[in-house]
């Protein structure tokens, strides 16, 4: 029989049973695991039967990245310095602007600024590196000035990841998981940066004309396993990689439920989680909001999904709803001595 994938059923029922394991030092426990094969059923064991190193790799309480711990759930605010971002349609790409938003979005807990010069959605084309770099690392340099709020640099090239590192971001998020551009993982080890590794299938420009997969999560899980061998190979470390399966890219609405129903399995690779789902197609088709702007409700929800199978960071353009949401949602789950500040 194939290797077993091993997904812990997250809970957050305050009756916690004695023996329960706590889920990634966050605040999800667990005590049972939905084991996962290729070729056979699924089933259920209890967590005390785990191999122990298997164990170890879902207990561990995940260290932090550019300064932010996990014990409880972060946000990262999306600031898209594209003139065709499908969610805003160039509403930040003035620097003014932006600036004014990166700084609101961190006032309203944002734990982390995301900050994208490349359009990723559905048949966007690429951009040239000058232009990306023109429109990101000024940007960057006059947010840092104002706030300290960790910047990530949402790219795909080493050059554009370069010159934001020097304008003061502190973490590198590439949608292709450091496979576009061959300089970018040895900068990463260069400059000491974190990294956020998410699964696409395919490029921007083709990723959804026909996604396919044997086992979409398992599928997902196998490629983001291997990218995690193939940088710690190059120096980057387990604790610098954050993960991300990439709801949306070259995935279908079933496969988008698919991964939502099942992140927790994710936790096995001993890395932090983020979810990207904000505004996405898909959350607009099953709620008929054909208008993205429209679309905060069901992206607190899918949120939501995410916290309560202990993802660690929510990719989100709507900071002060989902900061609602999430006090809300910890207060009635925990009480209201639980909910953030």
């Amino acid at each position: 029989m194939a290797t077993p994938y091993f997904r812990p059923i997250a809970r957050t029922d305050h009756a916690r049973p004695a023996g329960a394991q706590r889920l990634a030092g966050g605040w999800c426990w667990f005590d049972t695991v939905e084991v996962l094969h290729r070729d056979a059923p699924s089933y259920l064991m209890p967590a005390a039967d785990l191999p122990q190193d298997v164990l170890d790799r879902l207990c561990a309480p995940r260290v932090p990245l550019a300064g932010i711990g996990f014990d409880t759930p972060r946000i990262m605010g999306i600031l898209n310095v594209t003139p065709d971002s499908f969610s805003d349609g160039g509403q930040h790409f003035d620097p003014a602007v932006a600036i004014a938003h990166a700084s609101a979005m961190a006032d309203q807990g944002a734990a982390m600024i995301d900050v994208g010069g490349e359009s990723t959605r559905p048949g966007a084309p690429a951009v040239a590196i000058e232009d990306e770099i023109a429109r990101t690392a000024p940007v960057i340099a006059a947010i840092r000035a104002q706030i300290a709020t960790p910047i990530s640099i949402d790219t795909r090239k080493a050059p554009v990841a370069r010159a934001a590192h020097a304008a003061g971001a502190n973490l590198i998020n590439d949608v292709a998981g450091l496979t576009y551009d061959s300089d970018l993982a040895p900068y990463a080890v260069e400059s000491g940066l974190p990294v956020c590794i998410m699964h696409a299938q395919g490029t921007p420009e083709t990723m959804q004309r026909d996604p396919r997969y044997d086992n979409v999560i398992l599928d997902v899980y196998d490629w983001l396993a291997a990218r995690i061998d193939a940088l710690e190979s190059t120096g980057i470390a387990r604790a610098m990689i954050m993960t991300d399966p990439g709801i949306g890219f070259g995935k279908t609405q079933a496969h988008n439920l698919a991964l939502l129903q099942n992140l927790s399995l994710f936790h096995a690779l001993g890395c932090p989680i983020l979810l990207g789902a904000s505004r996405k197609r898909f959350i607009g088709d099953l709620s008929q909001t054909p208008l993205a702007a429209d679309r905060v409700p069901g992206s607190l929800a899918v949120a939501l999904c995410g916290v309560a199978q202990g993802v660690q960071m929510l990719r989100v353009h709507d900071v002060a709803e989902t900061r609602a949401a999430l006090k809300l949602w910890q207060a009635a789950t925990y009480g209201a001595s639980a909910a953030p500040e």
